[in-house]
């Protein structure tokens, strides 16, 4: 499927994530990992500002009290952008990986607020299964509710928040599953395979639900943006000029519009135009988003 696609600022980045609509603001934050930045632009005025963090920051959500949650290297952290490019991180809790050279990656607020966030090691060639899956709420960080991922990617909470999404995008699993959650929000049952990636182009990275329920998730190295039914099934592919869309999610005045944020490759990739390596794009596929809910994350 053939859109219209434009390209959001000049701007690249080394690995471009977490693309975040702010329904108040009327602004896009997302996160270039590796140069440790945050960046936001301002749909009204157009300007796109940054601020440096102090570790790789991965993952970002709301925050009720102001500002954003954000999952880096060792903690999770209160993200408070300052006029003049000055950022105010205030911790919020640690982590202690098992093994070194962990970072949190994917991350996403559920339908009640509460932030999940998955972790791994940096060096992917490695394929250690060391990543796990932590939940921040008002009882503060959980102990890892699961464990076992090489990459974790692709969170998404159905609109009535009892399913939650999940994928790891290491190419030798390339799997999306989704888990029935209880009425305090946490996985019970076993996990339910929703898509084989391996049968579709790109491996399974960042993803959003739309209104109609349906899952979007970038197809990693083959340039796509997927929508799957609620029943598992590819309704369509949209083609992108970049081959590593990293992440997906949904904003503009009516939710109706995607953003898709993207990673520089180490070398160009045929058929795609290296000029937007990095880029955050944007479309409108037809339909409409869920509003991001804030994270409730008191500072102690």
């Amino acid at each position: 499927m053939a859109l219209n696609i434009e390209v959001l600022g000049p701007q690249r980045h080394q690995v471009g994530e977490s693309p975040l609509w702010s329904v108040a603001e009327q602004a896009l934050y997302w996160v270039d990992i590796d140069a440790c930045r945050l960046w936001r632009w301002d749909a009204a005025s157009g300007r796109i500002e940054h601020w440096s963090t102090p570790e790789r920051l991965a993952c970002i959500a709301l925050r009720t009290e102001g500002g954003l949650i954000g999952g880096l290297e060792t903690q999770l952290a209160a993200l408070l952008p300052q006029p003049g490019g000055e950022l105010q991180t205030l911790p919020l809790a640690s982590v202690t990986h098992p093994q070194p050279g962990m970072r949190f990656n994917d991350g996403r607020a559920d339908r009640d607020g509460r932030f999940w966030a998955g972790t791994m090691v940096r060096n992917m060639a490695l394929a250690s299964p060391a990543g796990q899956l932590y939940r921040w709420d008002s009882h503060g960080l959980s102990a890892p509710l699961m464990d076992g991922f090489i990459t974790p990617n692709g969170l998404a909470f159905s609109a009535d928040g009892r399913m939650m999404y999940i994928s790891d995008s290491h190419p030798s699993v390339q799997a999306i599953w989704r888990y029935r959650l209880d009425a305090d929000g946490l996985p019970r049952g076993g996990r339910e395979l929703f898509v084989d990636m391996t049968q579709h182009p790109g491996r399974p990275d960042g993803a959003a639900i739309d209104v109609d329920g349906c899952y979007w998730i970038c197809g990693n190295d083959a340039g796509q943006v997927h929508r799957f039914r609620p029943d598992g099934k590819l309704d369509r592919s949209i083609a992108l000029p970049i081959s590593k869309p990293s992440m997906c999610s949904f904003g503009g005045p009516q939710l109706d519009q995607l953003f898709v944020a993207s990673i520089t490759p180490a070398k160009p990739a045929p058929g795609f135009d290296a000029s937007l390596d990095g880029a955050v794009l944007v479309l409108s596929p037809g339909t409409q988003g869920l509003a991001e809910r804030p994270c409730s994350a008191p500072v102690a």
